[in-house]
């Protein structure tokens, strides 16, 4: 209940600062008016950031971080290491590929997102393909073939900026591979949102089943759990959040690192408690970045930017009081 107090609080800052500052009866009075036939007595600017800017934004950040965030944890126990993220097996690379090529070829935002969201799928498809072993999945070859087909997918990357137009296209693709939520519209929230929401309460349905998954396969399968099909239905999950996150704001690091670690602080290593906190946690957590990363300064930060210097050190600290004896 405190989390999610905290979450409304963040939410309704978010809604009152930016480059024009908002107080907050306004806010509760233009939130009122998008729902109720209320004569409005102020600008109508006003109402306009809040509904139509805003609002999109805090939904963006909340399934975003959410999203990571669960992702993050869910591989963490699959793999049976705290040192993975979301971005393990490629995703993020392969997505920021696709929306490289998607930049290069075109000025369509929607053509972008369709490439980023294919190749963030195809990458994933190739590191699980990869990894097959005699129609088993082993966890070390499964990160071997993360590791092999980021690096490939990273390279390409950098071909794309090598060739683009340095004027023009090569820094709309380090922009939006740092990450921002400044293009999140209600069309991409009612095509993406759902996706990734859907997803979420998949990862939550299965959560128990990760805790078995974390005593090891043969554990696992003694118990009368089908260790191959989990690992699959977690793999599909995760991969899609994350390139429909990357899809929706760029490639943003660190959630799904950082966030799983600051929930086991709070309720233990636990799935059934730690996939809920998890998701309360990056959805709080990218909704203040997002809002310091408009404010901060007189131009908007890049979001990979700020969650990277954030998460960092608080990473760090995690490490230093998971072992005292370094």
């Amino acid at each position: 209940m405190l989390l999610l107090g905290v979450l409304g609080v963040l939410a309704f800052v978010a809604l009152m600062v930016g480059r024009y500052m908002i107080p907050p009866e306004t806010v509760i009075a233009a939130l009122l008016s998008s729902v109720f036939p209320i004569e409005e007595t102020w600008a109508a600017t006003a109402t306009s950031a809040v509904v139509n800017v805003r609002i999109p934004r805090i939904i963006a950040g909340l399934l975003v971080g959410a999203g990571l965030a669960i992702s993050g944890a869910s591989f963490q126990g699959m793999f049976r290491n705290p040192l993975v993220s979301s971005q393990i097996l490629g995703v993020a690379s392969g997505a920021g590929f696709g929306a490289a090529i998607g930049i290069l070829l075109s000025d369509s935002l929607v053509l972008v997102q369709i490439l980023s969201f294919v190749f963030g799928l195809l990458a994933v498809g190739m590191a699980y393909g990869l990894s097959r072993v005699r129609s088993t999945t082993p966890i070390l070859m499964l990160v071997l073939s993360g590791i092999v087909i980021t690096s490939l997918f990273s390279a390409l990357t950098s071909m794309v900026k090598y060739v683009a137009d340095p004027m023009n296209k090569m820094p709309a693709i380090v922009f939006w591979l740092l990450g921002s939520l400044n293009h999140v519209s209600a069309p991409d929230l009612m095509i993406l949102g759902p996706i990734i929401a859907v997803s979420i309460v998949g990862l939550l349905a299965v959560r128990w089943r990760i805790n078995v998954l974390t005593m090891g396969d043969e554990e696992a399968r003694a118990l009368g759990v089908n260790t191959e099909r989990l690992k699959v239905v977690i793999i599909l999950l995760s991969t899609v959040i994350t390139a429909a996150a990357v899809c929706m704001s760029g490639i943003i690091g660190w959630i799904g690192l950082v966030i799983p670690h600051m929930g086991r602080m709070l309720v233990g290593p636990d799935n059934r408690y730690l996939l809920p906190i998890s998701v309360l946690l990056g959805g709080a957590f990218l909704i203040a970045v997002d809002t310091v990363a408009r404010t901060a300064a007189p131009a908007e930060i890049p979001i990979g930017i700020l969650t990277a210097v954030i998460g960092a050190p608080i990473f760090a600290v995690l490490l230093r009081r998971n072992n005292p004896g370094w």
